[in-house]
């Protein structure tokens, strides 16, 4: 065994690089800042009670403004938020006109309270702010649409957490039989706006950061650059640092689901067309599962399909193939995907492949200190099976900023013309690239995490209905 530390990788942004969103934003500005032409109003449109809207009003209005850090002795991990304005990092400023917000009715909100079956209270929720949302992106012009859950109705359709947390939107990606997912998928067949969930409980505000809400400024953090990737196909917030030296590549992550009776499993497709995180959504097709170890596979015909699909994609935004082929999986390859896949590259005359699965290991490292090991730490087990730590202390943070002992990715390359070091940072890498979050150390690549996080709210669509192509509308 080897052991190599891997660098926390830089990224891009207007006038300079830094390894953190938070800082290369307020030291540089976002990415896209010096584009022209560009927006910098976005418009929002807003549902929720006239409580709720008045509380995003007064949120509004104040992280317009700097907001001050958590006091803490990790300055990096709990800076204070630069303020959402025409002056600072994003350059750009939130507009909520009267005319643009949709009231959540008290006597909406208590008919939907006083249902006790749980099922048909979310279905019921999940219309009832499907109509609105409907109503405003049919009616109004606007960027986002923000939904604001009560948090009396909250408390009835959300009742689980993960230990993943998805801090933008509170947890709501952990409602099962799912508000969130059903309301994303809901929205799709009626709407070409993004959706912004927020707690009620988020507005409130909390400066230190007590119990499970965020503190202000990190609040603000996540919230608005969610809301500004969210405005526009073309907002860049950062982008991962190029190397003019490397071939072009188009990062593919694949995952699978399974429908939501259970019975049929399906695969899902995000691809990142190159290092500024451009991507584009496919659905897959049903797939079987292997009798050995009962993990499910796509056929040769299905594998060819999905990537010659992704590669289609990326040719009309790029205007050329790419040169190299990184394919990212939650499982490992079978003899038939790895066929299929090679089919495709062998065709568009792609030499340049890279089939990578990527799991969670049970093995752990341990320092000589009270904190678990450095992010980037890598293990090389054999010649093609790595430990990658994604998470774990952070020298930038000046500590370890999780909950629970973290645990390794395994990196395994089933088939790989790039070395374990080369393909390790590119993880690393894609880690930083979810603009659904700030806090740039992420567990899974955002080719795993998109992938994952479509097919939980593809599976709410019907076979027939067409799933939006940008990642904006499903984080």
């Amino acid at each position: 065994m080897e052991f190599v530390y891997i660098s926390e990788p830089l990224l891009d942004f207007a006038n300079g690089d830094h390894i953190c969103p938070r800082a290369g934003i307020s030291e540089h500005s976002t990415y896209d800042a010096n584009n022209q032409p560009r927006r910098d109003n976005i418009y929002l449109g807003a549902i929720g009670t006239n409580k709720n809207i008045e509380s995003l009003k007064l949120w509004l209005n104040k992280i317009i403004s700097p907001v001050n850090p958590k006091l803490s002795n990790q300055p990096n991990l709990f800076p204070g938020f630069i303020g959402f304005n025409k002056e600072s990092g994003f350059k750009s400023e939130f507009v909520l006109g009267d005319n643009n917000l949709k009231p959540l009715l008290s006597k909406e909100e208590n008919q939907i309270l006083r249902i006790t079956e749980p099922i048909k209270r979310i279905e019921e929720a999940v219309k009832l702010y499907g109509e609105k949302i409907k109503f405003l992106a049919q009616n109004r012009t606007l960027e986002v649409i923000i939904c604001i859950i009560p948090d009396k109705l909250f408390s009835k359709l959300s009742t689980q957490r993960s230990g993943e947390e998805d801090q933008a939107e509170d947890h709501l990606d952990d409602i099962e039989t799912n508000f969130r997912r059903m309301l994303k998928a809901e929205i799709m067949k009626h709407s070409n706006i993004p959706v912004q969930i927020v707690r009620e409980n988020t507005l409130k505000g909390n400066p230190d950061g007590t119990g499970s809400t965020q503190d202000d400024a990190t609040t603000a953090w996540n919230l608005c650059t969610a809301l500004y990737y969210k405005s526009s196909n073309n907002t860049i917030p950062w982008k991962l640092k190029s190397d003019h030296n490397k071939p072009l590549t188009c990062y593919v992550g694949i995952s699978f689901y399974r429908s939501r009776d259970k019975t049929i499993i399906y695969s899902s497709l995000a691809q990142v067309f190159d290092e500024m995180g451009r991507n584009v959504i496919l659905r897959g097709t049903p797939v079987k599962t292997d009798k050995d170890d009962r993990k499910p596979y796509l056929d040769t015909t299905q594998a060819y399909e999905l990537l010659n699909s992704a590669v289609n994609e990326y040719r009309i935004a790029m205007n050329t193939n790419p040169a190299r082929l990184v394919i990212h999986k939650t499982s490992h390859f079978s003899k038939e995907e790895a066929e299929g896949f090679n089919g495709v590259s062998e065709d568009l005359r792609i030499q340049l492949v890279d089939l990578v699965s990527i799991n969670d290991s049970n093995i752990r490292l341990f320092r000589r200190s009270a904190y678990p090991p450095y992010r980037g730490s890598m293990i090389y087990l054999d010649n093609q099976k790595s430990l990658l730590y994604t998470r774990g202390s952070v020298p930038f943070f000046q500590t370890y900023p999780g909950k629970y002992i973290p645990q390794p990715l395994e990196i395994q390359a089933f088939q790989s013309e790039s070395s374990s070091n080369q393909i390790c940072e590119e993880i690393l890498a894609l880690t930083k690239m979810n603009w659904n979050n700030t806090q740039f150390d992420r567990k899974y690549p955002v080719t795993i995490e998109c992938a994952r996080n479509v097919g939980k709210i593809i599976k709410y669509l019907n076979p027939n209905d067409t799933p939006q192509a940008s990642y904006r509308f499903y984080m």
